[in-house]
Protein backbone atom coordinates (compact mmCIF):
# COMPACT_ATOMS: atom_id res chain seq x y z
CA UNK A 1 0.00 0.00 0.00
CA UNK A 2 1.40 3.36 -1.04
CA UNK A 3 1.64 6.01 1.65
CA UNK A 4 -0.57 9.04 0.95
CA UNK A 5 1.21 12.22 -0.08
CA UNK A 6 0.37 14.03 3.18
CA UNK A 7 2.56 11.53 5.08
CA UNK A 8 5.49 11.42 2.66
CA UNK A 9 7.44 14.29 4.24
CA UNK A 10 7.53 12.41 7.58
CA UNK A 11 8.81 9.30 5.80
CA UNK A 12 11.60 11.30 4.13
CA UNK A 13 12.47 13.07 7.38
CA UNK A 14 12.79 9.75 9.22
CA UNK A 15 14.95 8.31 6.47
CA UNK A 16 17.29 11.31 6.62
CA UNK A 17 17.64 11.13 10.41
CA UNK A 18 18.41 7.40 10.17
CA UNK A 19 20.95 7.89 7.37
CA UNK A 20 22.97 10.35 9.43
CA UNK A 21 23.29 8.09 12.46
CA UNK A 22 20.87 9.68 14.92
CA UNK A 23 19.96 7.28 17.80
CA UNK A 24 16.65 5.46 17.33
CA UNK A 25 14.91 6.89 20.38
CA UNK A 26 15.67 10.42 19.18
CA UNK A 27 14.38 9.67 15.68
CA UNK A 28 11.14 8.31 17.08
CA UNK A 29 10.79 11.36 19.33
CA UNK A 30 11.41 13.78 16.44
CA UNK A 31 8.90 12.08 14.15
CA UNK A 32 6.25 11.88 16.88
CA UNK A 33 6.62 15.60 17.62
CA UNK A 34 6.39 16.56 13.96
CA UNK A 35 3.31 14.38 13.45
CA UNK A 36 1.54 15.78 16.51
CA UNK A 37 2.18 19.37 15.49
CA UNK A 38 0.82 18.62 12.03
CA UNK A 39 -2.31 16.99 13.44
CA UNK A 40 -1.23 13.53 12.25
CA UNK A 41 -1.66 10.38 14.33
CA UNK A 42 1.26 8.04 13.83
CA UNK A 43 3.51 5.44 15.40
CA UNK A 44 7.15 5.00 14.45
CA UNK A 45 9.81 2.36 15.02
CA UNK A 46 13.42 2.86 13.95
CA UNK A 47 15.78 -0.12 13.90
CA UNK A 48 19.38 -0.36 12.60
CA UNK A 49 18.35 -1.67 9.17
CA UNK A 50 14.77 -0.50 8.69
CA UNK A 51 12.07 1.99 9.73
CA UNK A 52 8.40 1.18 10.27
CA UNK A 53 5.82 3.99 9.94
CA UNK A 54 2.15 3.52 10.85
CA UNK A 55 -0.33 6.35 10.22
CA UNK A 56 -3.94 6.46 11.35
CA UNK A 57 -6.94 8.49 10.27
CA UNK A 58 -10.62 8.15 11.07
CA UNK A 59 -11.26 5.18 8.78
CA UNK A 60 -7.97 3.68 7.65
CA UNK A 61 -4.45 2.96 8.75
CA UNK A 62 -1.37 3.12 6.51
CA UNK A 63 1.75 1.09 7.15
CA UNK A 64 5.06 1.76 5.41
CA UNK A 65 8.29 -0.19 6.01
CA UNK A 66 11.58 0.78 4.39
CA UNK A 67 14.87 -1.11 4.53
CA UNK A 68 17.78 1.29 5.06
CA UNK A 69 21.45 0.44 5.70
CA UNK A 70 22.83 1.53 9.09
CA UNK A 71 23.73 5.20 9.05
CA UNK A 72 26.98 6.92 10.01
CA UNK A 73 27.02 9.85 12.40
CA UNK A 74 27.01 13.23 10.65
CA UNK A 75 26.62 16.11 13.08
CA UNK A 76 26.44 18.76 10.37
CA UNK A 77 23.52 17.04 8.66
CA UNK A 78 21.84 16.45 12.02
CA UNK A 79 22.06 20.16 12.83
CA UNK A 80 20.54 21.11 9.48
CA UNK A 81 17.77 18.51 9.77
CA UNK A 82 16.95 19.79 13.25
CA UNK A 83 16.54 23.29 11.80
CA UNK A 84 14.32 21.88 9.05
CA UNK A 85 12.25 19.96 11.62
CA UNK A 86 11.68 23.13 13.62
CA UNK A 87 10.61 24.94 10.45
CA UNK A 88 8.08 22.18 9.80
CA UNK A 89 6.76 22.34 13.37
CA UNK A 90 6.51 26.14 13.23
CA UNK A 91 4.83 25.98 9.79
CA UNK A 92 7.59 28.12 8.27
CA UNK A 93 7.98 25.83 5.27
CA UNK A 94 5.54 24.28 2.85
CA UNK A 95 5.36 20.50 2.78
CA UNK A 96 6.16 20.57 -0.94
CA UNK A 97 9.50 22.29 -0.18
CA UNK A 98 10.63 19.80 2.46
CA UNK A 99 12.03 17.30 -0.07
CA UNK A 100 13.95 20.10 -1.78
CA UNK A 101 15.51 21.13 1.55
CA UNK A 102 16.42 17.51 2.30
CA UNK A 103 18.05 17.18 -1.13
CA UNK A 104 20.18 20.24 -0.33
CA UNK A 105 21.23 18.65 2.98
CA UNK A 106 22.09 15.38 1.22
CA UNK A 107 24.15 17.29 -1.35
CA UNK A 108 26.14 19.08 1.37
CA UNK A 109 27.11 15.78 2.99
CA UNK A 110 28.71 14.71 -0.30
CA UNK A 111 30.98 17.77 -0.34
CA UNK A 112 34.09 16.07 1.03
CA UNK A 113 37.39 17.87 1.42
CA UNK A 114 39.97 15.08 1.29
CA UNK A 115 42.81 17.38 2.31
CA UNK A 116 41.06 18.34 5.57
CA UNK A 117 40.20 14.71 6.26
CA UNK A 118 43.80 13.69 5.58
CA UNK A 119 44.99 16.24 8.14
CA UNK A 120 42.28 15.16 10.59
CA UNK A 121 43.28 11.48 10.56
CA UNK A 122 46.98 12.40 10.70
CA UNK A 123 46.74 14.71 13.69
CA UNK A 124 44.15 12.55 15.47
CA UNK A 125 46.77 9.80 15.68
CA UNK A 126 49.56 12.21 16.64
CA UNK A 127 47.60 14.10 19.29
CA UNK A 128 46.29 10.89 20.88
CA UNK A 129 49.83 9.55 21.15
CA UNK A 130 50.67 12.68 23.16
CA UNK A 131 47.59 12.23 25.34
CA UNK A 132 48.56 8.71 26.39
CA UNK A 133 52.18 9.64 27.11
CA UNK A 134 54.75 8.63 24.52
CA UNK A 135 57.98 10.04 23.07
CA UNK A 136 58.97 12.15 20.09
CA UNK A 137 59.91 9.19 17.89
CA UNK A 138 56.56 7.48 18.45
CA UNK A 139 54.71 10.79 18.02
CA UNK A 140 56.28 11.46 14.61
CA UNK A 141 55.50 7.98 13.33
CA UNK A 142 51.97 8.20 14.74
CA UNK A 143 51.45 11.14 12.40
CA UNK A 144 52.78 9.10 9.49
CA UNK A 145 50.64 6.07 10.29
CA UNK A 146 47.58 8.26 10.77
CA UNK A 147 48.03 9.57 7.23
CA UNK A 148 48.38 6.01 5.93
CA UNK A 149 45.11 5.00 7.60
CA UNK A 150 43.31 7.77 5.74
CA UNK A 151 44.66 6.43 2.46
CA UNK A 152 43.00 3.12 3.38
CA UNK A 153 39.80 5.02 4.19
CA UNK A 154 39.91 6.56 0.73
CA UNK A 155 40.52 3.17 -0.90
CA UNK A 156 37.52 1.79 1.01
CA UNK A 157 35.30 4.29 -0.83
CA UNK A 158 36.57 2.94 -4.14
CA UNK A 159 36.64 -0.81 -3.45
CA UNK A 160 33.86 -2.89 -1.91
CA UNK A 161 36.39 -5.54 -0.87
CA UNK A 162 38.54 -3.03 1.02
CA UNK A 163 35.40 -1.63 2.64
CA UNK A 164 34.39 -5.08 3.88
CA UNK A 165 37.79 -5.91 5.40
CA UNK A 166 38.72 -2.34 6.34
CA UNK A 167 38.86 -2.67 10.15
CA UNK A 168 41.10 -5.73 10.12
CA UNK A 169 43.16 -4.55 7.13
CA UNK A 170 43.96 -1.13 8.62
CA UNK A 171 44.96 -2.70 11.96
CA UNK A 172 47.10 -5.30 10.16
CA UNK A 173 48.94 -2.74 8.02
CA UNK A 174 49.60 -0.45 10.99
CA UNK A 175 50.83 -3.33 13.15
CA UNK A 176 53.26 -4.66 10.52
CA UNK A 177 54.73 -1.19 9.92
CA UNK A 178 55.07 -0.57 13.68
CA UNK A 179 56.88 -3.89 14.17
CA UNK A 180 59.37 -2.99 11.43
CA UNK A 181 59.91 0.46 12.93
CA UNK A 182 60.65 -1.06 16.34
CA UNK A 183 63.70 -2.80 14.79
CA UNK A 184 65.17 0.50 13.64
CA UNK A 185 64.26 2.77 16.55
CA UNK A 186 65.03 1.38 20.04
CA UNK A 187 62.79 3.94 21.81
CA UNK A 188 59.78 3.24 19.62
CA UNK A 189 56.63 2.48 21.66
CA UNK A 190 55.07 -0.36 19.69
CA UNK A 191 51.75 -0.91 21.46
CA UNK A 192 50.89 2.74 22.07
CA UNK A 193 51.67 3.73 18.49
CA UNK A 194 49.42 0.97 17.11
CA UNK A 195 46.63 2.20 19.38
CA UNK A 196 47.12 5.86 18.45
CA UNK A 197 47.15 5.07 14.72
CA UNK A 198 43.75 3.36 14.75
CA UNK A 199 42.11 5.24 17.64
CA UNK A 200 39.75 7.07 15.31
CA UNK A 201 38.21 3.72 14.25
CA UNK A 202 37.84 2.16 17.71
CA UNK A 203 34.09 2.14 18.37
CA UNK A 204 33.99 3.68 21.84
CA UNK A 205 31.35 6.20 20.79
CA UNK A 206 29.32 3.49 19.05
CA UNK A 207 29.35 1.36 22.22
CA UNK A 208 28.22 4.33 24.30
CA UNK A 209 25.45 5.21 21.83
CA UNK A 210 24.23 1.61 21.86
CA UNK A 211 24.07 1.65 25.65
CA UNK A 212 22.20 4.97 25.44
CA UNK A 213 19.53 3.30 23.33
CA UNK A 214 19.28 0.30 25.65
CA UNK A 215 18.92 2.63 28.64
CA UNK A 216 16.20 4.58 26.83
CA UNK A 217 14.30 1.26 26.35
CA UNK A 218 15.08 0.97 22.62
CA UNK A 219 16.16 -2.58 23.40
CA UNK A 220 16.18 -4.14 19.93
CA UNK A 221 18.01 -1.26 18.26
CA UNK A 222 20.44 -0.78 21.15
CA UNK A 223 21.30 -4.47 21.40
CA UNK A 224 21.91 -4.74 17.65
CA UNK A 225 24.16 -1.66 17.65
CA UNK A 226 26.06 -2.88 20.71
CA UNK A 227 26.75 -6.22 19.06
CA UNK A 228 27.83 -4.48 15.85
CA UNK A 229 30.22 -2.21 17.77
CA UNK A 230 31.74 -5.18 19.59
CA UNK A 231 32.24 -7.03 16.29
CA UNK A 232 34.04 -3.95 14.88
CA UNK A 233 36.28 -3.91 17.95
CA UNK A 234 37.11 -7.60 17.57
CA UNK A 235 37.82 -7.18 13.83
CA UNK A 236 40.35 -4.49 14.66
CA UNK A 237 41.87 -6.61 17.38
CA UNK A 238 42.10 -9.55 14.98
CA UNK A 239 44.10 -7.37 12.58
CA UNK A 240 46.55 -6.50 15.36
CA UNK A 241 46.80 -10.14 16.53
CA UNK A 242 47.40 -11.32 12.96
CA UNK A 243 50.08 -8.70 12.36
CA UNK A 244 51.88 -9.49 15.60
CA UNK A 245 51.62 -13.22 14.92
CA UNK A 246 53.21 -12.82 11.49
CA UNK A 247 55.99 -10.49 12.66
CA UNK A 248 56.90 -12.40 15.84
CA UNK A 249 57.43 -15.50 13.71
CA UNK A 250 60.04 -13.58 11.72
CA UNK A 251 61.67 -11.18 14.18
CA UNK A 252 62.02 -10.64 17.94
CA UNK A 253 59.55 -8.08 19.26
CA UNK A 254 59.35 -6.72 22.79
CA UNK A 255 55.71 -5.84 23.37
CA UNK A 256 56.33 -4.55 26.89
CA UNK A 257 58.92 -1.91 25.89
CA UNK A 258 57.80 1.59 26.82
CA UNK A 259 59.63 4.91 26.86
CA UNK A 260 57.94 8.20 27.78
CA UNK A 261 59.85 11.47 27.75
CA UNK A 262 57.29 14.04 26.56
CA UNK A 263 57.04 17.30 28.55
CA UNK A 264 53.72 17.81 30.32
CA UNK A 265 52.84 20.93 28.32
CA UNK A 266 52.33 18.79 25.20
CA UNK A 267 49.16 17.37 26.77
CA UNK A 268 47.59 20.84 26.85
CA UNK A 269 48.26 21.16 23.13
CA UNK A 270 47.10 17.64 22.28
CA UNK A 271 43.61 17.91 23.83
CA UNK A 272 42.28 20.78 21.66
CA UNK A 273 44.00 19.36 18.57
CA UNK A 274 42.34 15.98 19.06
CA UNK A 275 39.00 17.70 19.61
CA UNK A 276 39.49 19.68 16.38
CA UNK A 277 40.29 16.56 14.35
CA UNK A 278 36.80 15.10 14.85
CA UNK A 279 35.18 18.17 13.25
CA UNK A 280 35.78 17.28 9.57
CA UNK A 281 35.19 13.58 10.27
CA UNK A 282 31.67 14.30 11.56
CA UNK A 283 31.22 17.22 9.10
CA UNK A 284 30.46 19.68 11.89
CA UNK A 285 29.17 23.02 10.57
CA UNK A 286 31.46 26.04 10.77
CA UNK A 287 29.13 27.86 13.14
CA UNK A 288 29.41 24.97 15.63
CA UNK A 289 33.19 24.56 15.52
CA UNK A 290 34.19 26.83 18.42
CA UNK A 291 31.65 25.57 20.92
CA UNK A 292 32.23 21.97 19.83
CA UNK A 293 35.99 22.14 20.47
CA UNK A 294 35.44 23.98 23.75
CA UNK A 295 33.01 21.29 24.92
CA UNK A 296 35.51 18.53 24.16
CA UNK A 297 38.36 20.33 25.94
CA UNK A 298 36.27 21.08 29.03
CA UNK A 299 34.98 17.49 29.14
CA UNK A 300 38.49 16.06 29.22
CA UNK A 301 40.06 18.43 31.72
CA UNK A 302 37.11 18.40 34.13
CA UNK A 303 37.25 14.60 34.24
CA UNK A 304 41.04 14.38 34.50
CA UNK A 305 41.32 16.97 37.27
CA UNK A 306 38.58 15.29 39.31
CA UNK A 307 39.86 11.73 38.78
CA UNK A 308 42.79 12.15 41.17
CA UNK A 309 40.39 13.14 43.96
CA UNK A 310 37.14 11.32 43.21
CA UNK A 311 38.28 8.24 41.30
CA UNK A 312 37.45 7.23 37.74
CA UNK A 313 33.78 6.36 38.31
CA UNK A 314 32.68 9.53 40.12
CA UNK A 315 34.89 11.85 38.06
CA UNK A 316 33.49 10.48 34.77
CA UNK A 317 29.95 10.76 36.16
CA UNK A 318 30.47 14.39 37.19
CA UNK A 319 32.25 15.09 33.89
CA UNK A 320 29.27 13.71 31.96
CA UNK A 321 26.85 15.89 33.95
CA UNK A 322 29.07 18.88 33.21
CA UNK A 323 29.18 18.05 29.49
CA UNK A 324 25.38 17.81 29.33
CA UNK A 325 25.03 21.20 31.05
CA UNK A 326 27.67 22.80 28.83
CA UNK A 327 26.12 21.39 25.64
CA UNK A 328 22.70 22.72 26.65
CA UNK A 329 24.12 26.17 27.32
CA UNK A 330 26.02 26.27 24.04
CA UNK A 331 22.97 24.86 22.21
CA UNK A 332 20.82 27.73 23.43
CA UNK A 333 23.44 30.32 22.54
CA UNK A 334 24.02 28.98 19.01
CA UNK A 335 20.48 27.61 18.42
CA UNK A 336 22.03 24.24 17.57
CA UNK A 337 20.82 20.85 18.89
CA UNK A 338 22.65 20.14 22.15
CA UNK A 339 23.42 16.63 20.85
CA UNK A 340 25.93 18.15 18.39
CA UNK A 341 28.06 19.44 21.28
CA UNK A 342 27.20 16.58 23.62
CA UNK A 343 28.58 14.04 21.14
CA UNK A 344 31.87 15.92 20.84
CA UNK A 345 32.16 16.04 24.63
CA UNK A 346 31.36 12.36 25.11
CA UNK A 347 34.01 11.43 22.53
CA UNK A 348 36.64 12.68 25.00
CA UNK A 349 35.26 10.37 27.70
CA UNK A 350 34.40 7.12 25.90
CA UNK A 351 36.41 4.02 26.81
CA UNK A 352 37.28 2.74 23.34
CA UNK A 353 41.03 2.79 23.86
CA UNK A 354 40.66 1.25 27.32
CA UNK A 355 38.63 -1.61 25.81
CA UNK A 356 41.31 -2.24 23.20
CA UNK A 357 44.10 -2.16 25.78
CA UNK A 358 42.11 -4.56 27.95
CA UNK A 359 41.87 -7.05 25.11
CA UNK A 360 45.59 -6.67 24.44
CA UNK A 361 46.52 -7.28 28.06
CA UNK A 362 44.35 -10.38 28.18
CA UNK A 363 46.44 -11.93 25.42
CA UNK A 364 49.91 -10.48 25.98
CA UNK A 365 50.18 -9.45 29.62
CA UNK A 366 50.87 -12.33 32.00
CA UNK A 367 49.41 -10.34 34.87
CA UNK A 368 45.73 -11.26 35.21
CA UNK A 369 45.30 -8.49 37.77
CA UNK A 370 46.42 -5.81 35.29
CA UNK A 371 43.93 -7.00 32.66
CA UNK A 372 41.12 -7.16 35.21
CA UNK A 373 41.87 -3.61 36.33
CA UNK A 374 41.56 -2.25 32.79
CA UNK A 375 38.29 -4.08 32.17
CA UNK A 376 37.08 -2.71 35.51
CA UNK A 377 37.98 0.82 34.39
CA UNK A 378 36.11 0.28 31.10
CA UNK A 379 33.02 -0.82 33.00
CA UNK A 380 33.27 2.14 35.39
CA UNK A 381 33.63 4.64 32.53
CA UNK A 382 30.67 3.17 30.65
CA UNK A 383 28.49 3.12 33.77
CA UNK A 384 29.48 6.65 34.69
CA UNK A 385 28.74 8.06 31.22
CA UNK A 386 25.36 6.34 30.96
CA UNK A 387 24.53 7.25 34.56
CA UNK A 388 25.48 10.87 33.93
CA UNK A 389 23.32 11.04 30.79
CA UNK A 390 20.45 9.38 32.67
CA UNK A 391 20.56 11.70 35.69
CA UNK A 392 20.96 14.73 33.41
CA UNK A 393 17.64 13.88 31.74
CA UNK A 394 19.13 13.21 28.32
CA UNK A 395 16.83 10.24 27.67
CA UNK A 396 13.57 12.03 28.36
CA UNK A 397 11.21 12.86 25.53
CA UNK A 398 11.80 16.02 23.57
CA UNK A 399 9.84 18.91 25.02
CA UNK A 400 7.26 19.82 22.37
CA UNK A 401 7.92 23.13 20.70
CA UNK A 402 5.06 25.56 20.83
CA UNK A 403 3.78 26.30 17.40
CA UNK A 404 4.39 29.89 16.43
CA UNK A 405 1.23 31.92 16.05
CA UNK A 406 1.44 34.78 13.65
CA UNK A 407 -0.17 38.03 14.68
CA UNK A 408 -2.04 39.43 11.76
CA UNK A 409 -3.00 42.67 13.47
Amino acid sequence: MRVPKKYQFIVELGKALHTYGIPSYKIQSYLTEVAQNKGITGSFMDLPTWINYVFYDEKNSYNYVECIPPGSLNLGAFSRIDELTNKVIDSKIEESAINEELNIIHAKTKEINHFYLYLAYTFAAGSFSLMIGTNWVSFIFSLLLGSITYLLVYLATKSKYVENVFESLSALVVTVICCLLSLVFPDFNLGLTILASIIIFIPGLAITTALEEITSKSLVSGSAKLFDAMIVLFKQFFGVILGLGLMTSLIDIDLTHYVSDMPKWTLFCAIPIFSITVLPIFQVRKKDVFFGVLTGVLAFFITVFLSSVLGILVSTFVGTLAVVGISRLFGRISKTPKSVYLTQGIIMLVPGSKSFMGLSNSFFNPSITASANIFEEVAFILMAIIGGLLFAGTFRERKPRKKLIENNN
